[in-house]
């Protein structure tokens, strides 16, 4: 009689069996860490930059609003910060100081979108070949309990199942492993979707800002001007 619980069947597996089976184990605890801690991150990001959004949201200008932020880190303070250094460093009359601004702009949206992608590898990768990779094992533990069957010269099939069924245990933990790791990559890529879709909501934000900010101080300087003239 054999044991076929699927402990027993990874104990009396082939050693390359055991090593396909044990790397597809490690590869699922790594979909759950990353997936686990990837929703945490996004969810905490999200909720601190649509906090940031709100406690701005009665701001009249770049000033007013990195007061109300301080220079803490987050997005939206990043984002603020941006625009005051440019805004430093050209001058109020300076051209294009929109344009320039707006690129700066770009490149925080792209390091958040890198650093909201970032373990999403670990997903895919485990996702499109672990269902192979228990494959693999399975074909090897099938080729040998074949190559048992020609020694034994039995075909009894008592005596080869417990062989042929621990090879397919390897693909079952490939599916096992592949199976949440497809479902969570989507659920991270909606989830980074979202927030980068609110980091994009927090740069129009800022835009706004400087160009009121800009307004104002051609609105400022055209009176003066005008007061000079008379």
């Amino acid at each position: 009689m054999h044991d076929l619980s699927p402990w027993s069947m990874f104990l009396n597996a082939d050693l390359f069996v055991k090593a396909v089976m044990t790397t597809l184990a490690l590869a699922s605890v790594a979909t759950w860490t990353v997936f686990l801690a990837k929703l945490y991150e996004l969810f905490r990001a999200r909720k601190n930059l649509e906090g940031a959004l709100v406690r701005i949201a009665g701001a009249r200008s770049l000033a007013d609003a990195r007061g109300e932020l301080g220079e803490g880190p987050g997005v939206v303070a990043a984002l603020l910060q941006a625009a005051a250094r440019e805004w430093a460093l050209s001058g109020e009359a300076a051209k294009n100081l929109e344009a320039r601004a707006a690129s700066h702009f770009q490149e925080i949206a792209k390091d958040e979108a890198a650093r909201a992608r970032r373990g999403t590898a670990v997903l895919a990768t485990v996702g499109a070949i672990a269902p192979f990779v228990g494959l693999l094992g399975t074909v090897w533990g099938i080729m040998n309990s074949f190559i048992g069957i020609s020694k034994a010269q039995t075909t009894n099939l008592a005596v080869v199942a417990p062989g042929i069924a621990e090879a397919l245990l390897a693909t079952a933990i490939g599916l096992v492993a592949a199976i949440p790791a497809v479902v969570f990559y989507n659920a991270v890529s909606r989830a980074a979707k979202t927030y980068l879709e609110s980091v994009q909501r927090a740069s129009g934000v800022a835009a706004r800002l400087l160009s009121r900010d800009l307004d104002r101080a051609h609105h400022g300087a055209g009176a003066n001007l005008r007061l000079a003239g008379e």
